[in-house]
């Protein structure tokens, strides 16, 4: 008799179990994806008129190309307005912004010391070589060697980040 009763029981929890999780929709992790609603950025109209304004030879990168490149860099960073810090930080305003400042993010001692203001020249030199460009940072990745796919990367950065109104 025992042996149908625990059948039962089981029988019955895993009904309830079925049941409970077909009601409302599965929860979601939170990535930096879902952490909250992208916002809308600037249109494909607008993103051409921002590079035709970029300095050479950034002005001909090839935006496609740079979301591309974009993919290596992901994995650490994101690049939304509010976005999350992630094992690097938010890219978001990166343009302007002087080494190691970004708040509420640790950086290496060396990012913090390195003084430079990130434009196209001191992104473009990190990029190539970043631990001989800034020496103890704590960044892994080994760089992008190829100047073409630095160009259209540091182009998609700046046209991403900078708000439509600009």
């Amino acid at each position: 008799m025992r042996p149908l009763i625990l059948s039962t029981l089981i029988l019955s929890t895993l009904a309830l179990g079925l049941l409970l999780s077909a009601c409302g929709e599965k929860p979601t992790r939170k990535t930096a994806e879902t952490a909250r609603p992208a916002p809308a950025g600037p249109s494909d109209t607008e993103k051409a008129a921002i590079l035709a304004t970029l300095p050479a030879p950034y002005n001909t990168a090839d935006l496609k190309a740079g979301e591309k490149a974009w993919n290596k860099c992901r994995s650490c960073h994101t690049l939304i307005d509010g976005g999350i810090d992630m094992v690097g930080p938010n890219l978001h305003g990166v343009f302007g912004r002087k080494s190691g400042s970004k708040a509420d993010y640790q950086y290496s001692e060396a990012m913090k010391n390195h003084g430079a203001v990130w434009d196209y020249a001191t992104l473009d030199d990190y990029l190539t070589h970043p631990q001989s460009s800034v020496p103890g940072t704590k960044m892994g990745f080994m760089g992008l060697k190829d100047e073409t796919e630095r160009h259209n990367l540091i182009a998609y950065l700046k046209v991403e980040t900078t708000p439509a109104s600009k």
